[in-house]
């Protein structure tokens, strides 16, 4: 994404969000060009693509103003009403090779896509690293960095660890395959067949694999779309079911994207302690944040080490690198040995080359520059679902990440429209996959995180007039 779009989408967001209201003016050229430290030129194809999009018009003489016509956001979904009633088998891993299989097709427009656009990440520059690392590399490396992991890339972890105010020693980082290998490597430590895990309604689907693969049962709690799992079902499901461990996401949850707030991860790791319950905590997502700051992870709160955190480069930095890992605490020998057991290590160049690039600065502008063709992003989505999705529609607004949740009406049949979708060329991730209750039929996650473009407006056109076709007033 260019700078002017990025610009425009942040307007966007302020005018969506009522930040900006009908009739307020907007900052000059001049004084936008030198508070954004942008030229006048990109200030003005901004408020040029505004003005095309009908958000902003130009007075003679006067400056630009929003319009009273500016489509607002559609409305925020309410807590989903599927309360916690036990522990449920799972047999979900079908369904989901069938919707995950369909949005890995190059001619589909990638709305139901689990990934962002490879096109926003530095693969030259990652690639360059990768053949210097391998040019460099010690042979006796493929030995040195078996488990737990490169000590370099180890060490420039740990320093982001740092830099969020937490103190993570080197030995309790072990370097995986990704951030699902070292969620499964967490799972496998703390639990045995027929165990009850809990998971948020929705969850992201893999949650929901691995419990099948491992013989778990999941404990479904009702997830906030703005602030995350509802902590008084949580504590009801603690006592009621004695699970073995919780699995959340707390960062910018897939498919909701809610960021429970730093208050509520403190009392969510404070009542987990009460109960001796470790929490896995699914951070991949943290680093792609909107606002001023990284939010805080829950494992920042965590003074008994039952915090298991889990993350990876593949969503903000090196996608196909697979470079993930976890940060265990108390049960790090316990995963280090599940590690030695399943994989035994972790490729050692990729290892390298992420080191490498880390090491050499870059990263956080690549960062800010990732962060802000998302945000800008999702205000032009947004705004399409409010244009072409049908009165009532309900979708979230999230502070960060790629992913939307889209509530229909109550008739509407989300796998219907999946198929009917995928017959013309679009994908979409219907509800009922985020759930082993298979609920959430009348929802979708939609990604925002590939390039705004004529194909896909004409693609979000196209499925609100599908959603159109189940709505019932």
């Amino acid at each position: 994404m260019k700078r002017y779009e990025a610009l425009a989408g942040e307007i966007a967001t302020s005018i969506h969000t009522g930040v900006l209201r009908a009739g307020d003016r907007l900052p000059s050229v001049r004084h936008t060009s030198t508070s954004r430290q942008v030229s006048p030129s990109t200030v003005f194809k901004a408020y040029y693509l505004l003005e095309a999009q009908g958000l902003i018009r130009a007075r003679e003489r006067s400056g630009y103003y929003v319009t009273s016509s500016a489509r607002q956001f559609p409305p925020e979904p309410d807590i989903p009403s599927h309360p916690e009633d036990g522990a449920v088998s799972l047999d979900i891993s079908e369904r989901v090779f069938d919707v995950f299989q369909s949005t890995l097709s190059h001619a589909a427009v990638p709305l139901g896509s689990a990934f962002p656009s490879p096109m926003l990440f530095p693969m030259d520059r990652l690639g360059h690293q990768l053949a210097s690392s391998i040019h460099r590399m010690d042979p006796w490396s493929a030995i040195d960095d078996v488990t737990p992991g490169n000590a370099d890339l180890r060490r420039q972890i740990a320093l982001r660890y740092l830099n969020e105010g937490l103190h993570v020693h080197t030995d309790e980082i072990i370097i995986t395959n990704g951030a699902l290998e070292a969620l499964n490597l967490c799972l496998a430590a703390v639990t045995r067949p027929g165990d009850a895990i809990v998971v948020e309604s929705p969850t992201f689907y893999p949650a929901l694999q691995s419990l099948e693969r491992l013989g778990l049962e999941a404990i479904e709690v009702q997830t906030h779309p703005r602030e995350g799992i509802d902590l008084n079902a949580l504590e009801s499901a603690l006592s009621r079911h004695r699970p073995k461990a919780c699995w959340l996401m707390t960062n910018f949850q897939n498919p909701l994207g809610s960021l429970m707030p730093d208050e509520k991860k403190k009392e969510l790791v404070q009542l987990l302690t009460r109960h001796h319950v470790p929490l896995i905590e699914d951070d991949v997502y943290g680093e792609l944040f909107f606002g001023e700051k990284r939010p805080a992870s829950a494992k920042s709160f965590d003074t008994e080490g039952i915090v298991m955190h889990c993350s990876s480069f593949s969503k903000c930095l090196a996608p196909g690198y697979r470079i993930g890992w976890a940060a265990p605490g108390r049960y790090v020998k316990a995963v280090a040995r599940h590690k030695l057991m399943t994989t035994l290590s972790t490729a050692t160049p990729t290892q390298l080359a992420i080191a490498a690039y880390l090491e050499k600065g870059g990263y956080e502008k690549h960062l800010r520059k990732l962060r802000s063709t998302l945000a800008g992003q999702q205000a032009v989505f947004t705004q399409a679902l409010g244009h072409f999705f049908p009165e009532g529609t309900r979708a979230t607004r999230p502070a960060g990440g790629y992913c939307l949740w889209v509530e229909l009406s109550a008739d509407a049949d989300a796998l219907q429209i999946h198929k009917q979708a995928m017959s013309l060329g679009i994908s979409v991730a219907p509800g009922s996959i985020f759930s082993a209750k298979r609920a959430f039929n009348n929802c979708l996650r939609l990604n925002y995180g590939h390039a705004w473009n004529e194909r896909t407006e004409q693609a979000l056109a196209t499925l609100g007039r599908l959603a159109g076709a189940h709505h019932r007033d």
